[in-house]
């Protein structure tokens, strides 16, 4: 049976990364860029948002202007470092109320409206606590789901074990794999330069990557 929208919603935090240092965007904080009008994260904001309970933006250390985005902050737990400890500080946070957490980067502005509820019907239907999508035959580990049952192990990765990043720790956990129909422009599309966000502009306003990919 497939979960109901409306209980998935209410069961799942989600967090957005925004930690990075953006070195390929020359040190500017990516996820205040200006994409069509609007900063990056806006748009990643519009299409995450609704898809959970309580949406937190993971920083490395909390300022003004992410804090103007009007969701909270969670910054990394200290001294630990890296995107898994941004997953951390966001399980901490979602506390008992919150079952699950979706992940999502800030640089990703056409990700899927149904992102959640896929990864969700994915790791429900394996028993598995939680699930990544794989796209092009490539694990987006960024783009995942995980069950708060994996706290006390993530916490002992980061905080015990220094592991840093995704790979590593998915070496030691096992989650389900969501293989993604392709489309154009790629659902997971990443904004890592300038090239990227003026093609990604040029796509906004085309209205191209505005709808949500067909569903396979």
């Amino acid at each position: 049976m497939k979960p109901d929208a409306t209980d998935s919603v209410s069961g799942l935090a989600g967090v957005i990364l925004a930690g990075g240092s953006s070195r390929r965007m020359g040190g500017a904080n990516k996820a205040l860029l200006p994409l069509a009008g609007l900063p990056l994260i806006r748009r990643v904001i519009e299409r995450l948002g609704p898809q959970v309970g309580v949406l937190y933006l993971s920083v490395a250390q909390a300022s003004v202007s992410m804090a103007a985005l009007g969701l909270p902050l969670v910054t990394d737990p200290q001294p630990a470092t890296g995107p898994l400890a941004g997953l951390l500080g966001a399980m901490r946070e979602a506390g008992p109320e919150h079952q699950w957490v979706l992940l999502a980067p800030c640089d990703a502005p056409f990700i899927p409206r149904d992102l959640a509820v896929r990864l969700l019907e994915r790791a429900t239907s394996t028993s598995l606590p939680g699930a990544i999508v794989s796209y092009q035959s490539e694990n987006q580990p960024t783009f995942s789901l995980w069950n708060c049952q994996l706290l006390p192990r993530l916490e002992q990765a980061v905080m015990n074990e220094k592991m840093a990043g995704f790979k590593q720790f998915l070496r030691v956990v096992e989650l389900a794999i969501l293989d993604w129909p392709e489309s154009e422009p790629s659902p997971f599309f990443n904004i890592n330069d300038q090239a990227a966000l003026s093609r990604a502009s040029s796509l906004v306003e085309a209205g191209t990557g505005v709808q949500n990919p067909c569903s396979a």
